[in-house]
């Protein structure tokens, strides 16, 4: 059982299971809280549920969890659990994993996760997480990574998790720059790096990195189309069409939103096949 890309509507690059089966939920409470208002979203799907979901609607997805227990002290959804769900759902699922940075068996982590759970990507989340994606004493995850010849997406900008809470939280926005991740792309050009969503407020930073940098991606998870930034939507139209992809931010902005607002966005006719799966298939080698 393998995924037929010829037969989807669409592959979304960006979904989180948010709870395990043992109900692991690495995020802390009040950030939960916050983020379901700021989203407007109270769902928290299992890897289970986003399978049925994405196979409900003819689209794969990938799907991670984000494990940042050194700052929060709560285990994340199991990578193992993630890598198992997409073994059993190979026609919809696509299996990345996250692995705390700070713990000192980070790379030989995703190692292990790559070698006996056959792992195709990672996600690593700057500011939930708290380090600078240019931090040298990160370098050994990223040559795992890249040894292995798989992608790693990193959120950037704005986070809606801790928007709104006093103090944000604690989440520190200064992380996410993207122009931090430009020193990893440099120094591991043979890395594949997607900058995850539309990065207010350092929109140009990340076009310039993807423009600079030809193993750049941008996805376009967790804001609806309709308020793209003009400059976002102009390079996706052009120079950057063949590293732009499709991501809702799943559970937190559903697929069919972020899709119905699509159809309304200036995109042009002959851009939407690639951002809705052409681009994706080849960074995911399912083509």
């Amino acid at each position: 059982m393998t995924i037929d890309v010829d037969s989807l509507l669409a592959i979304d690059v960006h979904t989180h299971a948010e709870i395990g089966r043992g109900g692991e939920d690495g995020m802390r409470p009040e950030w939960r809280e916050g983020a379901a208002r700021y989203f407007r979203e109270s769902g928290l799907p299992t890897v289970d549920d986003v399978a049925a979901y994405y196979r409900e609607r003819n689209m794969a997805a990938v799907v991670f969890t984000v494990d940042a227990e050194t700052v929060t002290g709560r285990p994340a959804v199991p990578n193992e659990e993630i890598a198992e769900a997409a073994a059993a759902n190979a026609d919809v699922l696509i299996p990345f994993a996250s692995v705390d940075p700070h713990k000192p068996d980070a790379a030989d982590e995703a190692r292990r996760l790559i070698r006996d759970h056959g792992v195709r990507g990672f996600k690593l989340h700057p500011n939930i997480q708290a380090f600078f994606p240019n931090d040298r004493a990160v370098y050994p995850l990223y040559e795992a990574i890249a040894e292995a010849g798989l992608p790693v997406l990193f959120h950037t900008g704005h986070s809606g998790i801790g928007a709104g809470l006093p103090g944000g939280g604690g989440i520190r926005l200064k992380y996410s720059n993207p122009m931090h991740v430009d020193d990893v792309a440099v120094d591991f050009p043979e890395l594949t790096i997607v900058l995850a969503h539309p990065s207010f407020p350092w929109q140009d930073e990340a076009i310039s990195v993807a423009l600079h940098k030809p193993q750049v991606y941008i996805d376009l998870s967790g804001w609806s189309p309709k308020y793209f930034p003009e400059q976002l939507v102009r390079y996706a139209n052009t120079l950057l069409a063949d590293r732009v992809l499709f991501g809702s931010d799943y559970p937190m902005i559903t697929p069919d939103r972020w899709l119905a607002d699509f159809e309304q966005a200036p995109f042009k006719d002959e851009v939407r096949p690639k951002i809705l799966k052409q681009n994706a298939a080849r960074l995911l080698g399912l083509t």
